[in-house]
Order: structure tokens, then C-alpha cells, then sequence
């Protein structure tokens, strides 16, 4: 137990001792092929598009998964390991223009942020002539290309996620790069109506804008942000952050800030500096709300799988929790702020390891998640875990 105390003291390490599942799962469609992400098109639908990392978007509509591509660029992606279509977010206005935005790796390997729009005739066919390119920016290897996208819900604004691309490895601390950073724009403006590959504007409250730097960017320090999102109710961002050697960071920037977090990487991973030259010892380093140790006894933690914050209503239990997995081990954590800090629960092994890889929201804010081929329904409890062992980590805004 002493040991337990000092991880918790010294590096507010999440502790995941066993317990049993106070959540569970159930089978909604399946069916699919290496899906990566899930979400609604707010339109009062209720149907869910699960993106395939090949390069379709497919509908499931009143449970069932429907055999015709909403989407299918893979003739115009490369894919395989950490490429592919990697992420898709409907436009809040979707409703009424059609609008929808992928993330997604070029036959070059590049970053791509795509507009399409919904065909006039059916609405559960996108025109595959439509695009129209946002946003693109080289990506120097392989892996590493973040990719995931969702509109503020307070903002409108477009954010989007980018690894550090493996490749320069100051590239997350250089402000004048896009690469290891969480991006913000506008895409309802065009401040570069010369250049055909940016037809976005860039917020005037962006932390950059005016000083040295990427006007884009939003925060950075980031290696691998795979997954995000923003709380449908107050617009906070939550970010899971691949980590490298020993920890898995869930990171999170209140929608009161100004911009500008610095989450440390490569300087730090977690709380451990790193000595890489050109880094300060003294940081910056934001400090995540949870870390996950790769070498936790009885754990196999290896790539953060961010979540979303609970905002739904069938388990009132949930409400208000932050629920965050690892994509190599299936466990599942809820987080909310308690005091100055976060209380972190264990909730148990939903999906075996080396499955999830993204989480998402249906119209009501109820959330799914998908894991090997199949979309899956996160269920339970009703009432509020506060039986459950926790802890407080680090400190909240």
C-alpha cells in the first residue's frame, strides 16, 4: 500500500486495481472494417457514421448498418498503420447546408482536411465530386498524424488534431509548426481566397495571432492526440495524448482559456522531463488530469483513447464523468474535477485489449464506442459510482 501512496503523491499515477465493471456494453451494428471513429450528423436523424480508416464513411440507421458508403474516398488516401481517414465532423449547420469535414492522409502521406457535401437526391449518399479542400500541411513520416476533428459547440470553430509525425522531435515546441499541436479555424470565412488549398479564416482570438507562431494553432506540446473531443455542454477539451516509453495522457483545457497550453512534449511525458536538448527543465508542461503507467502491474496500457464527457440521459449515473480508455488493455476511466484537482474511477474492462479505437456521441449525447468490426452501445451505471476507490490527480483550472 505504501507503494500505491507514493505513485499517487509523486506521480498521480491512475491505479487500476480490479474491480468490477460498473459499465458495460452492448452490440448496436456491426459489420465493419478497421473503424476508427463514430458521430451523428445533428440533424435530427439520429442515424451514426462510423469512419473506416480505408476510406469509407458508413450510415447506421435505427440499428442497421447499411450496406452503401455514405462516403468512400479510399482511391485518394493512403492507408494502413497510422494513416488513413482518420476523422470526419459534421458541420454545425449540416441540417441546411450539407456540409461535412474529413481528416485524412494523402497518396503522399499528407494531412488533408476535406469539405464534402451530401447529395441533393438521398440523403444517405455524400456527392463524391464535392470537395473542397480546407487545410493541408506535410506530414514527414508515417505515423504520428493525430487526425481526428470536431466544431466547438460554443464557437462553431473547426478543431482539429495533429501529431508530432514522428519526425523532428522539437516539432510539438516549434510554434511556427502545425505538427504536435490541436488546431482551430474557421471554416465558414476565407482569409486566403489566392490559394486554393486554404479556404479557412483564422479566429482573432487565437493564442498566435499577431505574435511569432502558427496563427492556427490552438495548443500544442502534443505527440499523438488520436482522439478528442469538447463537451456538447461548456465546450471544455479533453485530449487523449499517445505517450511514448511510460505514460498515456489525458489532457484537458477548460473553454474559459485563452489558448496557448503547453502539454510539454517532448520535454515531458507526463511528469518526467526528459533531457531532450533545446527543453527546460522547468517546463512548460501542462499537466494531464490522468496518466496511465505502461508498466502499471496487471495493466497493458500502451495508446490513450480520449473520450468524451457523459452528457446524455438513459444513465444518470454518468452524468458529468469524463470516460477515457487505452486502446492495447479495454479499461475504462471516469474523471470529474473535486476540488483543485480530478477524481479519477477504475470502471472496469468494457472491450479486451488492441480494439477500441475511438469513442462517440449520438444526438442525445448517449455514447458508443468501436472496437474490431463492431459499433457498440456504453451502458450504465444509473446511479453515481461513489463506492468506488478514487483518488484526486493534479490540479484543475
Amino acid at each position: 500500500m505504501k507503494k500505491y501512496t507514493m505513485m499517487l503523491m509523486v506521480f498521480h499515477a491512475i491505479i487500476a486495481w480490479s474491480q468490477p465493471a460498473f459499465l458495460d456494453t452492448e452490440d448496436v451494428a456491426g459489420g465493419f472494417t478497421s473503424p476508427v471513429s463514430v458521430t451523428h450528423a445533428g440533424d435530427g436523424s439520429n442515424r451514426l457514421f462510423v469512419t473506416q480508416q480505408g476510406g469509407q464513411i458508413k450510415v447506421v440507421e435505427n440499428g442497421t448498418h447499411l450496406p452503401t458508403a455514405f462516403l468512400d474516398i479510399s482511391s485518394i488516401i493512403s492507408s494502413g498503420g497510422e494513416q488513413g481517414l482518420l476523422g470526419l465532423a459534421f458541420h454545425p449547420d449540416y441540417a441546411n447546408n450539407g456540409f461535412f469535414y474529413v481528416n485524412y492522409t494523402d497518396t503522399n502521406g499528407d494531412t488533408v482536411v476535406e469539405r464534402y457535401t451530401v447529395s441533393a437526391g438521398d440523403a444517405n449518399v455524400a456527392d463524391p465530386n464535392s470537395g473542397l479542400i480546407i487545410l493541408t500541411f506535410d506530414q514527414p513520416f508515417a505515423a504520428h498524424n493525430g487526425g481526428d476533428v470536431h466544431f466547438g459547440p460554443l464557437d462553431g470553430y473547426l478543431y482539429i488534431s495533429s501529431g508530432d509525425g514522428s519526425g523532428d522531435p522539437m516539432a510539438s515546441q516549434d510554434a511556427s509548426s502545425l505538427l504536435g499541436k490541436i488546431l482551430r479555424i474557421d471554416v465558414d470565412v476565407d482569409d486566403f481566397p489566392a490559394d486554393p488549398l486554404k479556404n479557412y479564416a483564422i479566429p482573432l482570438d487565437n493564442p498566435y495571432v499577431g505574435v511569432a507562431g502558427a496563427d492556427e494553432v490552438w495548443v500544442s506540446g502534443l505527440r499523438n492526440p488520436w482522439r478528442f473531443s469538447l463537451d456538447r455542454l461548456n465546450g471544455d477539451l479533453y485530449i487523449g495524448d499517445v505517450g511514448e516509453d511510460t505514460w498515456e495522457e489525458f489532457n484537458y483545457v477548460p473553454a474559459s482559456s485563452s489558448g496557448g497550453e503547453n502539454f510539454g512534449w517532448p520535454c515531458f511525458e507526463g511528469l518526467d522531463y526528459s533531457g531532450v536538448s533545446g527543453c527546460n527543465s522547468n517546463g512548460p508542461n501542462e499537466p494531464p488530469i490522468a496518466m496511465l503507467e505502461h508498466d502499471q502491474p496487471g495493466s497493458n496500457y500502451c495508446t490513450a483513447v480520449g473520450g468524451y464527457r457523459y452528457r446524455g440521459i438513459d444513465y444518470p449515473g454518468l452524468y458529468g464523468w469524463y470516460l477515457f480508455t487505452d486502446w492495447c488493455d479495454g479499461t475504462y476511466f471516469a474523471a470529474r474535477p473535486l476540488g483543485p484537482g480530478w477524481e479519477v474511477h477504475d470502471m472496469g474492462t468494457l472491450v479486451g485489449g488492441f480494439a477500441v479505437t475511438g469513442m462517440g456521441e449520438d444526438e442525445q449525447g448517449e455514447l458508443y464506442a468501436v472496437a474490431w468490426t463492431g459499433l457498440l452501445k456504453i451502458t450504465g451505471p444509473t446511479e453515481a459510482p461513489d463506492d468506488l476507490i478514487f483518488f484526486s490527480g493534479f490540479e484543475s483550472p
